[in-house]
């Protein structure tokens, strides 16, 4: 734990710039340094877009991950292709706990219920300049009964929906084919704890 806290930064002021799809803010501050001292005041902008759950659907029956794939538009400038192997995920809206957004995105976005719900882990998305932060979930599931296709219209959705055997994931992760943060995260969590799951539910570990 570092030896500083919210207490250990000044803010002068905060102004919104923009609100959109993100919300965007200019925030003049400082900060104590490991010197003792204070930092000279710095401006610097931060977007705020919410916090977003994701969940990592695994079928511990075919030892399966139902894994996405979607356009975004982030990619478009940098990767071979802006269509990304994912997993399921989704904002937290306002009243919502992280549960609920589990079972919901699971739901719309794969046509999945879960049988349990297990926290995983949360991390700061880009801490340099964005407030998100990511919450991932375990979800037990039944891949056989995933839907071809999910998403919703009204968000511009289009999503492809896919079981996959859990090591052609993982060969897919170790070859570079999955390179977003929250799959990559959630997939490398699954890899060290899968066999503490599989016990826990009554299955045989695997190697």
């Amino acid at each position: 734990m570092s030896q500083f806290s919210r207490d250990d930064v000044e803010i002068i002021e905060t102004k919104e710039v923009y609100r959109g799809f993100f919300r965007v803010q200019v925030t003049t501050l400082r900060h104590r340094l490991f010197s003792g001292a204070w930092s000279e005041y710095m401006r610097r902008e931060i977007m705020d877009r919410g916090h977003a759950v994701v969940v990592i659907p695994y079928d511990p029956i075919h030892d399966q991950i139902v894994m996405l794939e979607q356009f975004r538009v982030g990619a478009i400038a940098s990767s071979p292709t802006p269509w990304l192997r994912e997993l399921v995920a989704g904002m937290v809206d306002p009243g919502e706990t992280k549960e609920d957004v589990a079972h919901r995105e699971l739901q719309e976005e794969a046509g999945l219920t879960a049988k349990s719900l297990h926290y995983a882990l949360s991390y700061l998305s880009s801490p340099g300049g964005m407030t998100e932060r990511i919450y991932i979930y375990l979800a037990q599931v039944d891949a056989t009964s995933a839907a071809e296709f999910g998403g919703l219209a009204s968000e511009h959705e289009d999503i492809k929906v896919t079981p996959l055997a859990r090591t052609d994931v993982m060969t897919m992760l170790e070859n570079g084919e999955v390179d977003n943060a929250a799959t990559v995260i959630g997939l490398q969590w699954l890899a060290i704890h899968l066999n503490r799951f599989r016990q826990a539910w009554g299955y045989s570990t695997i190697e």
